[in-house]
């Protein structure tokens, strides 16, 4: 008995032997699965699509060409313009508004106060005579045509793009491929005077250290040259799922995005989509979705005691009085927002048959995205930014192509949704991220806001003047800041 019992509890050691350093294993490697789980960075899945005309062909490859493209024009085209700009009709102003219902400070204690009412139409008069009389669009489409544009077909719809590399690279530099993503009511164009500052810095008075650029501008489909979706749901996943594909193709492996607008969202799809493709993410405007508890307190104590909620003086000094900025003024630049994501064909049919009303509907938010105060200016301000012809250039890509209604019904594709809904709402962004926040822009995200989607900020810059429209409006500002934000990732 007593060898029985020693050969079993042999055998019992044994197996003890055997089963606790597996059971241990399996319980370790459950552990590391976990945390490993825990660490595994949620992208947003790839996936595929179709926007071309009719049912996608079942057989034949898509055809993967990069084509040269050339912007042109005739004289029909400049005749019916003419014709158009002749016949308009315009409805007279109330007396003494701007670009508002206001009156002048002699009459502002009688009257109340001042409510925006819009393009004022009697500047919307002289800008049309300029535009009949004076506008030369072949000149600018010469201008236009300066950066190489090409064409190429992906998803079964025609994308328009330019791009331009530096004429020179000094020995031993890199040249960092960028690809900048515009917004609505804008177009490729407001990249034009960004692109020699990034392309050929050391020329326009930027470091003979900075980084070198190569840049590559695409138009959103539906916008400008790309070729308008022709089937329902193309969102800013889709466009971002081409856009890398036009950078695969081009035969960039990895690159940086920059966007504002529209483009803030694309970019930051993409960096969700393919982190492993994305070196870097700039921005001039954030997403940060809905509202919480947290971002509700912290506006409550901000006002009081921001250190205590991670705010800074500059946050408070553009955040507040918060009712103001962030409700009222929102509100009275959002009315576009709420026809474009509901009725976008109803409001973008008449903008289509008119050159008129699409240009007081576009330049009116150049006016106001660019800076608030210009709602008390008669001209809205306009001419103290821009110049006529680059405005007028930049409605003159959407009369030409006829893409108004289609660049509207990007808002009806991405904000019908429930956002708490969506591939990208619950996916953060781990890639280095640099935000310049222009003090004029809609609205203002603090650091400590972004960075519940942002996870990896490099460089949050206030920057000390500019609006919505960055690159038009302070191409070198943006470009000192992207060079500065690339630097740093370069150095990591």
């Amino acid at each position: 008995e007593s060898v029985l019992s020693r050969i079993r509890s042999f055998e019992y050691s044994q197996k003890n032997a055997i089963l606790v350093p597996v059971a241990t294993l399996g319980v370790g490697g459950m552990l590391v699965y976990w945390l490993r789980s825990r660490h595994k960075i949620k992208t947003i899945e790839m996936g595929d699509g179709w926007w071309g005309s009719g049912e996608r062909p079942l057989k034949g490859k898509e055809d993967e060409s990069i084509r040269p493209f050339k912007i042109e024009t005739s004289d029909k085209e400049i005749e019916d313009l003419h014709r158009r700009l002749e016949q308009a009709r315009y409805a007279p102003p109330l007396e003494g508004a701007a670009f508002h219902y206001g009156f002048h400070s002699s009459q502002k204690k009688r009257q109340g106060p001042a409510c925006h009412y819009g393009f004022n139409s009697s500047y919307l008069q002289k800008v049309v005579a300029y535009w009949r009389n004076q506008f030369d669009w072949r000149k600018q489409v010469e201008v236009l045509n300066k950066y190489p544009h090409f064409q190429t077909t992906i998803e079964g719809i025609d994308i328009h793009f330019i791009h331009v590399k530096p004429s020179y690279v000094p020995h031993g530099r890199a040249v960092q491929p960028l690809l900048m993503v515009h917004g609505w009511p804008g177009s490729f164009y407001e990249f034009y005077k960004i692109i020699p500052l990034l392309t050929e810095p050391a020329e326009h008075g930027l470091k003979e250290g900075d980084v070198v650029f190569e840049v590559i501008c695409p138009s959103i489909p539906g916008y400008g040259f790309s070729e308008a979706p022709h089937q329902k749901g193309f969102d800013s996943i889709a466009t971002a799922r081409i856009f890398h594909k036009l950078m695969n193709r081009l035969g960039f492996r990895e690159y940086y995005l920059q966007g504002g607008d529209w483009g803030s969202r694309i970019t930051t799809n993409m960096a969700q989509m393919l982190p492993q493709s994305v070196k870097g993410l700039h921005l001039n405007l954030v997403f940060i979705g809905r509202p919480g508890l947290r971002r509700m307190i912290s506006v409550m104590l901000g006002v009081y005691v921001p250190w205590l909620v991670g705010l800074t003086r500059e946050d408070v000094r553009r955040m507040y009085p918060f009712i103001q900025k962030n409700i009222h003024e929102v509100l009275r630049e959002s009315g576009y927002l709420h026809i474009q994501a509901t009725k976008p064909d109803t409001a973008g049919c008449g903008l289509n048959d008119s050159p008129v009303g699409l240009a007081a509907y576009i330049l009116e938010k150049f006016s106001t995205w660019t800076d608030k105060s210009f709602l008390h200016q008669d001209d809205g301000g306009l001419e103290s930014k821009y110049s006529l012809d680059e405005l007028l250039t930049n409605v003159m890509i959407y009369w030409v192509t006829s893409s108004i209604v289609s660049s509207m019904r990007f808002y009806k594709e991405n904000i019908s949704k429930d956002p708490g809904l969506t591939a990208d709402a619950r996916v953060g962004v781990h890639v280095p991220t640099g935000i310049a926040a222009f003090p004029q822009e809609i609205i203002h995200t603090p650091r400590t806001w972004a960075k519940h989607i942002f996870k990896n900020i490099i460089t949050y810059s206030y920057m000390p003047r500019g609006g919505h429209f960055a690159a038009f409006e302070e191409p070198k500002l943006l470009a000192q800041d992207i060079m500065h934000f690339v630097r740093k990732v370069e150095q990591l």
